[in-house]
């Protein structure tokens, strides 16, 4: 459970119906495979001990005395294992017999969750055997001890107390109004289902999409086991359908049709993270539910989740491209409105042949076809100055004129130079002066074009720059509407290579491809051989890994010292630990002394989950110290931050 990651198996056993002491074994079984791969969180499928299917054995006395002795030795047979175990039973309360969920731990029976819902429609006939539990949990005399008995109980963690878990019963979730709804509400972060679902056509993708949207709405990790093929009897046939879901996110999946166990980790600091910013997430008020403590230690766990190294961008191809339209849609819908409000005859975009500049002229052009503008409204102004390649530059020019834009040629030098001369600063000196006077020039030369032709102008900067205070203050920091502020780099590359695949010009397509290949730099200082002379991500770091961190800091909250851990994790291959470290170090130095860029930022749409704006997203002080966040990084030099067998497992998602 370091750095709140909660492993959770979910168990079918092979059973066979009405075997208890054969499926007690098997149930065993799993509960020491699952323990020995460091689960501390295990849960088997409903009624498991006897088998679902029973039906009319269900009355009878020889199958409820074996299922009563099989609970107990399941609940020893925990003594020694570091787990709390859900497994599903039949059991005779004051007369009447109830579909219950046992919670096993440390060699007790902490509590029996009773099923709320009980289906009787179609194959299923539950009433005829059960009986409905509880309306509100109590307190049972079972076989000589005292057990809370009933539904919504709430099983909290002594080591980790925000950790709290509380079970459903198959139909249970199917409901209208779930018990795990009330659970979560008092803090229930993980829900375990102990179901019996069986399979007919198409059914399984239903299943996934209710305990997707049941992790999703109760914003908790959901654990779904159910029964597998020992079940089918008669007319049913049952798949052995298991699902660990986290937020909306499915972790792991099993393969129907065979029994087995399946893992992941349930982040529980994720969780808390999600639940403490969303408002409309509220608790129940006064604590009503029966709380139960349960005891796991906290120890490392070897993450086999996928944890994408580009998170803000979507792995799969399709998907990829939806996200791509999506985005160029925001954009360009935002910048309409702009436009039209501000009655602005032209747009006026810097163009530099980067892939920021880019971008920005392609959602202008987007948006002047959506409000039936001709795009030679649009000034495409390329500003040739110390640094410009002629690569760059040819680029500039043949995109702008491809486009339809206005293209015009504004060089900079002279101007620059005679800045230099009257605030007495030497041009050999190649510093940040020498540089920020040609972003500052430019952007002089932008908003005065922008006002001979009643324009507006468009930023180009990129959120991954507006993180790391990138951006010369009242330079590029400065615009009438910055169409990228919240997009980060990674996302900007693959915005560009989309437009190119499916803007239907070769020789657009072409010019495309060829800024996609050129390396990012602001060209500030002159070319060597011709060639870029200044790379960013040599000065700054790598873009992939400052969206990476950028991605777990605001959008989770994360500790740095848990980011390092799962930068390293995600990039395995890419970059070695101590660069991780380093670039990790430098992004938090920036990120905390660079707000004030941030706090005047120009508007801009905002297009994903994570944004800088100072008007909505990240209301941070100007001046916050960040000390406490690089204090928190350099604890990982003594652990390096995981554990030395951890692994990255399957592909990034």
């Amino acid at each position: 459970m370091k750095d709140g990651f909660l492993k959770v198996a979910a168990a079918t056993p092979d059973i066979r119906v009405a075997d208890v002491a054969y499926n007690t074994e098997k149930i065993c079984s799993l509960i020491d495979e699952a323990v020995d791969a460091g689960a501390k969180l295990v849960v088997f499928p409903e009624l498991c001990v006897t088998g679902y299917t029973c039906g009319d054995l269900f009355a009878q006395d020889i199958l409820l005395k074996e299922a009563r002795l099989a609970l107990h030795r399941l609940a020893e047979y925990t003594a020694k294992k570091d787990a709390l175990v859900f497994v599903g039973i039949p059991i005779s309360v004051n007369g009447e017999l109830y579909n219950v969920a046992a919670a096993l731990n440390k060699g007790k029976i902490l509590g029996l969750t009773t099923k709320t819902f009980l289906p009787n429609y179609g194959e299923f006939y539950e009433m005829r055997q059960f009986s409905h539990g509880p309306k509100t949990a109590q307190e049972i005399l079972f076989d000589g001890q005292t057990v809370p008995f009933g539904p919504q109980l709430l099983f909290r963690a002594s080591s980790m107390e925000s950790l709290v878990v509380s079970a459903e019963i198959c139909e249970d979730a199917w409901s209208t109004v779930p018990p795990g709804m009330r659970a979560a509400r008092e803090g229930a972060l993980v829900i375990v289902n102990c179901s019996a679902s069986d399979e007919t056509i198409g059914k399984f993708s239903y299943r996934r999409s209710l305990i997707q949207g049941q992790s999703a709405r109760l914003i908790c990790g959901y654990v779904y086991a159910s029964a597998g093929e020992g079940e089918s009897t008669t007319d049913l046939v049952f798949s052995g359908h298991n699902l660990i879901a986290e937020n909306g996110t499915i972790l792991k999946e099993s393969t129907r049709f065979a029994n087995g166990i399946i893992y992941s980790e349930i982040d529980v600091k994720r969780l808390l993270s999600e639940r403490r910013k969303n408002t409309t997430f509220q608790a129940a008020g006064k604590p009503r539910l029966k709380q139960i403590p349960f005891d796991i230690r906290i120890d490392k766990t070897s993450l086999t989740r996928s944890i994408s190294s580009r998170p803000f961008v979507p792995a799969d191809g399709q998907e990829r491209a939806k996200r791509c339209e999506e985005i160029l849609m925001i954009q360009a819908m935002g910048l309409k409105k702009r436009l039209s409000h501000a009655h602005a005859k032209s747009a006026v975009v810097g163009i530099s042949g980067g892939l920021d500049s880019t971008l920005a002229l392609l959602v202008s052009a987007k948006a002047f076809d959506m409000l039936g503008l001709d795009r030679s409204g649009i000034t495409a102004v390329t500003m040739p100055c110390f640094g410009t390649t002629d690569r760059t530059y040819r680029n500039a020019c043949k995109m702008s004129v491809k486009l339809g834009a206005k293209l015009r040629e504004i060089p900079i030098s002279a101007s620059v130079t005679q800045h230099f001369k009257d605030i007495g600063h030497n041009p050999e000196e190649h510093n940040v002066t020498y540089e920020n006077a040609q972003a500052r020039e430019r952007t002089q030369v932008l908003m005065d074009v922008a006002n001979q032709n009643g324009g507006i102008v468009i930023g180009t900067g990129d959120m991954s720059e507006l993180a790391l205070g990138w951006a010369t203050y009242n330079g590029d920091h400065m615009s009438m509407y910055g169409v990228n502020a919240s997009v980060p780099k990674t996302l900007v590359r693959h915005l560009v290579h989309y437009y190119a695949d499916t803007c239907q010009d070769e020789e657009l397509k072409e010019v495309l491809y060829d800024v996609l290949d050129t390396p990012v730099s602001p060209e500030l200082l002159p070319p060597k051989d011709g060639e870029i002379a200044q790379k960013t991500e040599d000065l700054v770091g790598p873009y992939e890994l400052h969206d990476f961190f950028l991605y777990y800091l605001l959008r989770f909250g994360y500790e740095p010292a848990k980011i390092y851990r799962l930068a390293r994790y995600a990039f395995q291959g890419e970059y070695d630990d101590d660069m991780i470290y380093k670039w990790l170090e430098t992004f938090l130095k920036r990120f905390f002394s660079q707000q004030f860029k941030r706090s005047c930022l120009p508007d801009g749409p905002k297009v994903g989950t994570v944004a800088l704006s100072p008007r909505g997203d990240l209301r941070m002080p100007s001046d916050a110290c960040g000390i406490s966040w690089l204090e928190n990084l350099k604890s990982v030099r003594e652990s390096k931050g995981m554990d030395s067998n951890e692994s990255k497992q399957g592909s990034c998602s």
